[in-house]
C-alpha cells in the first residue's frame, strides 16, 4: 500500500512510521520543517515538506496515497486557534476529494464528542464534523486519552517545588493514552477498509490525578508525593508567567474545567466503550522514572 501520514516524526507519528515501513507498505511523511527530511528517509520513508493548511500542497501529497493519517497539532498559530485547526480540517478534507483518497484514519481524542468546554479538543470536535461529510470515504477516527508522556512536563516543578498537580481534582477520572498503544492502532486501521465513518477509542489506562501522584512518586522515591488541585487563577498565571500565549493558557484551563465537570470523559464511559492499550500507568512509572532522574 501507499500510505501518506502527518505529524512529520512526533512521539506517535515516528513508531507508526516505523511499522507501516516494516509491514512492506511505501509511506510518505508529511512534515513542516525541511530539517526532518534527512532523518524521515532514513527510515526509508519519502518526504513531503508543507503545511497542513495548504490544500494544494496536501493534494500533491495525497495523490496515489491508498491511505491517509491525519492529525492536528493542539494549537496552531498565536491567535485564533480553534479556527485555525477547523481551517485545516477543511484543507484535509478538500485535499481528500481532490486527491481521491478512499481510506482516511485521523487521531482525534478523547471528549471531541463535546462542541464547547473542552478547550484545545474543540479544534478536533470540529475536524471530526467536516471529514465525517466525506462521501465514498471510509474515515476512522481513533480519539485518544490523555497522552501519560505530557505528564513529564510536570517534572521541573515536582523537583524545584515538589509540587504535581492540575486545576482538576485528584479523583477526578482520566483516560491515559501511551504513544505505543495509539501507533500500534492506527496501523492497524491505516491497513484496514474501514467501514463508512467510525469513531474508535485508544485508551491505555483508566486512571485518576491522586492514583498518578502515588505511583509516580514511588517510581522516583518521592513517596510522599501527592496530587495538588491548583486553583485555575493560578495555573493561568503560572502558564503567562511561563511564555504561553493567552488564548492557548485559556483553552488549557478550560480542558482542566471540563475534565472536573466530567465532559471529557462523559461519551467514553456513556458509550461502553473499553480499555484496549496494554501499557499501564506502573509501565509508564518507568519511563517517568528515568526522565526524571536524567533531568
Amino acid at each position: 500500500m501507499k500510505i501518506t501520514t502527518t505529524g512529520s516524526l512526533g512521539n506517535v507519528a515516528k513508531p507508526l512510521v516505523k511499522k507501516l515501513i516494516a509491514a512492506g507498505h511505501h509511506v510518505t511523511v508529511i512534515s513542516t520543517n525541511n530539517d526532518r527530511k534527512e532523518e524521515i528517509e532514513a527510515l526509508g520513508a519519502k518526504a513531503a515538506v508543507g503545511s497542513i493548511s495548504d490544500e494544494v500542497f496536501l493534494t500533491e501529497a495525497f495523490k496515489g496515497a491508498d491511505a491517509v493519517y491525519t492529525m492536528m497539532p493542539p494549537s496552531m498559530g498565536p491567535g485564533n486557534m480553534i479556527e485555525n485547526i477547523a481551517k485545516a480540517g477543511h484543507a484535509y478534507a478538500n485535499a481528500i476529494k481532490a486527491a481521491g483518497v478512499k481510506r482516511v484514519v485521523m487521531l482525534s481524542s478523547i471528549g471531541a464528542d463535546a462542541s464547547q468546554g473542552t478547550g484545545p479538543i474543540q479544534g478536533v470536535h470540529r475536524v471530526e464534523r467536516i471529514l465525517q461529510g466525506l462521501d465514498g470515504v471510509n474515515v476512522t477516527v481513533l480519539r485518544s486519552g490523555f497522552f501519560y508522556i505530557n505528564f513529564l512536563r510536570d517534572i521541573p516543578l515536582i523537583k524545584s517545588k515538589g509540587i504535581f498537580g492540575n486545576n482538576y481534582n485528584g479523583d477526578d477520572r482520566l483516560a491515559l493514552t501511551h504513544p505505543g498503544d495509539l501507533s500500534t492502532a492506527l496501523a492497524q486501521e491505516l491497513q484496514a477498509k474501514g467501514n463508512g465513518f467510525e469513531v474508535r477509542y485508544v485508551v491505555s489506562n483508566i486512571s485518576t490525578g491522586a492514583k498518578l501522584a502515588a505511583v509516580l512518586g514511588q517510581a522516583i522515591g518521592k513517596p510522599e508525593l501527592v496530587w495538588t488541585n491548583i486553583p485555575d487563577e493560578q495555573l493561568k498565571k503560572g502558564m503567562l508567567a511561563g511564555g504561553l500565549p493567552e488564548e492557548l493558557v485559556g483553552l488549557i484551563v478550560e480542558m482542566g474545567q471540563g475534565v472536573r465537570a466530567g465532559i471529557i470523559t462523559r461519551d467514553f464511559f456513556a458509550s461502553g466503550a473499553k480499555v484496549t492499550g496494554r501499557i499501564k500507568l506502573e509501565n509508564f512509572a518507568e519511563e517517568f522514572k528515568a526522565a526524571y532522574l536524567r533531568s
